[in-house]
């Protein structure tokens, strides 16, 4: 009896406990884009993702040495074309047939004299594995967006943030930046 009436005791404490982890999990979900930031690709400053409210925001793991590559020349005229409205940001990523191998130096130096890149780069990040950055956890787990689920499988897979912070879409690498399907948004 008095065993029974210690576990009675025990759930009784620990039922309020349980309950408030599983409630700041949830809020930890609710968690919107402009809560993140993410070292630039020299490291020198903080991106702070809430510094874009307002903005449409695209985000992009892209790669130097990939057959889409050429995107960066249609990134940097999308984020010309749409500069009041979005923010081009690309998240160098080297787990795509090791197609992004350099130093932040390296990429730098390519993406400007090879593109021209005008729009914010991040320093190198894992967008999926056990390593994966905070951002892409975000991106593609409807369970922390509220919108949809997407393994990010190649280099160039595009995400789409409003300009409140929420998710708004998603696209493989085979969608051009200037696509109809991402423009639309801004028009």
């Amino acid at each position: 009896m008095i065993n029974k009436l210690k576990r009675i005791a025990v759930t009784l404490v620990l039922l309020p406990i349980l309950f408030a982890f599983s409630f700041l999990k949830s809020n930890e979900a609710a968690k919107n884009f402009h809560q993140f930031k993410v070292q630039s690709l020299t490291g020198n400053k903080t991106i702070n993702m809430a510094q874009f409210k307002g903005k449409y925001i695209l985000c992009v793991n892209v790669a130097s040495y990939c057959g889409y590559t050429k995107q960066y020349t249609d990134l940097i005229n999308l984020q010309k074309q749409y500069a009041d409205q979005l923010v081009v940001i690309g998240f160098p990523c080297n787990q795509f047939g090791e197609q992004e191998p350099g130093t932040a130096s390296e990429i730098m130096s390519f993406c400007k004299k090879t593109y021209g890149v005008n729009f914010l780069l991040t320093e190198k990040i894992e967008v999926k594995g056990a390593a994966q950055h905070p951002i892409y956890k975000w991106l593609s787990d409807a369970k922390l967006n509220r919108k949809e689920s997407h393994e990010v499988k190649w280099n160039f897979n595009k995400f789409l943030i409003d300009p409140s912070g929420n998710w708004l879409a998603y696209f493989p690498s085979s969608v051009a930046p200037n696509d109809e399907s991402i423009t639309q948004f801004f028009h």
